[in-house]
């Protein structure tokens, strides 16, 4: 089985919520919840991955020491396991836009559970929402 590397973040605003992004029509998992993120390419680190992807997905910038690793996710899909690291961060530039159709809502940590997510996802939500 293929593993995949995949780096996402908890974008945390000043009032303690966390930014989440449903999977738009089209994608595998469509409609699902999800932390920003993505792949992580080949002669890339997750945090240079996380970057790129921020700016690619949500127009905004951030910095390798604004990323704060905070956990991860081991988890078995039926075609390949997912092994994301995820950082935590409350620095960038710029205000998240939704650059890939997808639709942007900031969350409590303790109402996370209220957004289905992918099942890799959801074991984070107890860590985020006792961290924060």
């Amino acid at each position: 089985m293929k593993t995949l590397l995949v780096s996402a973040v908890a974008l945390i605003d000043k009032d303690g919520r966390v930014l989440l992004a449903q999977r738009p029509e089209g994608k595998s998992m469509a409609g699902l919840w999800e932390f920003p993120g993505g792949k992580v390419e080949e002669d890339e680190t997750p945090e240079h991955a996380l970057i790129r992807e921020l700016h690619e997905e949500l127009g905004i910038g951030t910095w390798e020491s604004c990323l704060a690793p905070l956990t991860f996710a081991s988890h078995s899909y039926k075609d390949f396991h997912l092994l994301m690291p995820v950082f935590a961060c409350r620095k960038w530039e710029g205000t998240p836009q939704p650059k890939e159709g997808q639709t942007l809502k900031w969350v409590r940590p303790n109402a996370l559970r209220e957004y289905p997510m992918p099942p890799a996802d959801i074991p984070l939500i107890p860590i985020l929402r006792d961290w924060l």
